[in-house]
């Protein structure tokens, strides 16, 4: 069969096209964004890549056509489709069908960590020798690609809430039916799908009305949405994660649902804790203390470990050996990774799309720092990419998230409705705003000193400022 996938370097649909190859599919695809890592594991994967989206990508006329949400009525690729009365489904819909049906799903939801959690989890797993099969929505470095069919019924799948296609609104999660769920967290975002958070938690209703009663359902302790959402009915069993939660409160959680894991910090920057599983039983006591110390960062790396680690145990991993797979844990492309150190000055790439996102990394940058002696500036860049930051909506939440940072950096965008003279203006460190990668590039050559950690923050391509900005300081 030969599949052609509209949007084919999303991280999603890039995913899907990866998992289409290995079932032995003729793949191509076309996107108007074509940029590493995605287009990279594509081409080495012998992925048929088309800039734009011309009709003729699909002559001769494929056997069907994946489309991406991204696209809509009007797209001359769209059109054609339509026009010409090509097989099509949504992404979701396929994976659904073709790749989940027969599996184990473990599904990681949430406004943030997705992506980290679900590479976690599958490298736990892998670890563990259980061979899963995963989506994942980014590359993760324990696998050679984001998505594999696996060798076994296992299927790990990020679930994002986003919706499935122009002709499908629904949340693409509601497709995965997952047996085991992990409800990360839950914030406003994608204001450009969802009016406010009281629509995100019906879609997130909907995912967990689709999780059977002989599944789980896994949640932060103290998420007031997430618990509006299970409020809206739930029929299956639960489990709650903690960070620093107090023993009798464990307990007292694990006695009413079974277990409570609890997270208990060594240090602020979240590279050692203790993890402790309280168990079944009327008064809960705590069965299982494990200790782990990585090279990761940041409590929110913290909290998606300990979902990770229960959504593992879930399937049959004990707790010490998921602890020793996370201690091989390598991260995920565009996580705080390190792009290149020039001169003193490391450069850093971290996928941001939220204000709650760029303050956990920069929170867990800075406690680092202050570890290891504290004479190091973090400087963060920013270029505010998705649509709900561009919108302004967080506007009032942009300052707070950057107190760790040092100096300040803001890329604007014309399309961009934050007002940057105000945040500059209540910014609590030097702030500046840049409406040129040249000028930003510009600035951080003459003003970056040896020992700087300039972490580079955005969902999107930020028009290859890494590399840019690693060539000048080299010359």
């Amino acid at each position: 069969m030969h599949v052609h996938i509209l949007g084919i370097c999303g991280t999603f649909m890039g995913s899907l096209a990866v998992l289409a190859k290995q079932l032995g599919h003729r793949v191509s695809g076309s996107d108007v964004n074509v940029y590493p890592p995605m287009s990279t594991q594509l081409q080495q994967l012998g992925i048929d890549l088309n800039e734009g989206y011309r009709p003729e990508h699909m002559q001769p006329p494929p056997d069907l056509v994946i489309i991406g949400n991204a696209l809509s009525r009007g797209n001359p690729a769209v059109e054609y489709v339509l026009n010409e009365g090509l097989s099509y489904m949504s992404g979701p819909q396929w994976l659904a069908q073709f790749v989940l049906h027969d599996k184990w799903v473990l599904g990681v939801a949430g406004t943030h960590g997705k992506t980290t959690t679900s590479a976690m989890l599958t490298w736990i797993l892998e670890y563990a020798r259980m061979k899963p099969g995963y989506l994942i929505g980014g590359v993760a470095n324990n696998f050679p690609q984001s998505a594999s069919i696996g060798d076994s019924a296992i299927f790990v799948v990020e679930a994002d809430e986003y919706d499935s296609a122009f002709f499908d609104k629904r949340s693409k999660f509601v497709h995965y039916a997952p047996r085991t769920v992990i409800l990360n967290n839950l914030e406003y975002d994608h204001s450009d799908i969802f009016e406010n958070l009281e629509v995100i938690e019906k879609q997130f209703h909907h995912l967990v009305r689709t999780v059977p009663g002989n599944g789980l359902i896994i949640y932060p302790h103290g998420d007031s949405s997430i618990e509006v959402v299970l409020r809206m009915g739930s029929w299956t069993p639960r489990q709650q994660l903690g960070i620093a939660i107090p023993d009798e409160i464990c307990k007292k959680l694990a006695a009413n649902d079974g277990v409570f894991w609890n997270a208990l910090l060594r240090n602020k920057q979240g590279s050692e804790f203790e993890l402790i599983k309280y168990g079944q039983g009327a008064t809960g006591e705590a069965m299982n203390r494990v200790n782990l110390k990585w090279d990761l960062t940041g409590i929110h790396n913290v909290k998606n470990a300990v979902a990770a680690v229960s959504a593992a145990h879930n399937v049959g991993v004990d707790v010490t050996t998921a602890i020793d797979a996370l201690k091989e844990f390598k991260g995920v492309k565009r996580r705080m990774e390190l792009r290149g150190t020039v001169k003193g000055v490391s450069v850093y790439d971290d996928f941001a799309h939220h204000p709650t996102a760029i303050e956990s990394t920069l929170d867990g940058v800075k406690a680092q720092l202050i570890a290891e002696g504290g004479s190091k500036r973090l400087i963060a860049v920013i270029e505010p990419c998705s649509a709900t930051m561009k919108s302004g909506i967080h506007q009032r939440s942009l300052n707070q998230a950057c107190q760790s940072a040092d100096l300040v950096i803001w890329y604007k965008a014309q399309d961009c409705k934050i007002d940057f003279q105000s945040l500059l203006v209540e910014s609590k460190a030097p702030a500046y705003a840049f409406d040129e990668v040249d000028k930003i590039i510009t600035y951080l050559e003459e003003n970056s000193l040896s020992g700087d950690q300039i972490v580079i923050m955005s969902n999107g391509g930020f028009e290859g400022i890494h590399d840019k900005l690693l060539q000048t300081l080299q010359k």
